[in-house]
């Protein structure tokens, strides 16, 4: 299986992460490929989008300031097969992809995503009051 490019610019309004690609993303090169998956809906339900973009698509997110990444490159059927030390390698190569895009939002796409690379045990649903990387604002 091979990773999925990021799609990311420096100063994005919004940096969305996830756990990492799915093996359809894998398959097709694009992000949040599994038909099973929310974010393209949630996306545009939210507003955030002035229609529902299909995961080929997912290029188009740069257009309108948004990017996508992971804190772990590799594909797999789900999270749980990430090893902690997957996480520790890609805490740190997120932190460095943060500080030197410097978007104004970092959304984590699930809650789990946040605990994992924040290294906390629990937060709040919702905008985070400390920040991971100095200067921008987790969601």
């Amino acid at each position: 299986m091979k990773p999925v490019r990021d799609l990311v610019k420096e100063n994005l309004q919004i940096l969305f992460v996830g756990f990492n690609p799915s093996i359809r993303s894998s398959q097709i090169g694009h992000h949040f490929a599994n038909p099973n998956n929310r974010f393209w809906r949630i996306l545009y339900e939210s507003g955030l989008t002035p229609r529902k973009y299909t995961a080929e698509e997912d290029n188009r997110l740069l257009e309108l300031g948004y990017g996508i990444t992971n804190i772990v490159s590799r594909p797999t059927k789900s999270a749980d097969e990430i090893g902690k030390e997957e996480y520790l390698e890609g805490r740190e190569v997120l932190k460095h992809k943060i500080t030197k895009l410097k978007p104004h939002i970092v959304c984590y796409v699930g809650k789990g995503v946040y605990l994992e690379f924040s290294g906390r045990k629990r937060a709040p649903w919702g905008v985070q009051a400390e920040a991971i990387v100095p200067g921008i604002l987790p969601v």
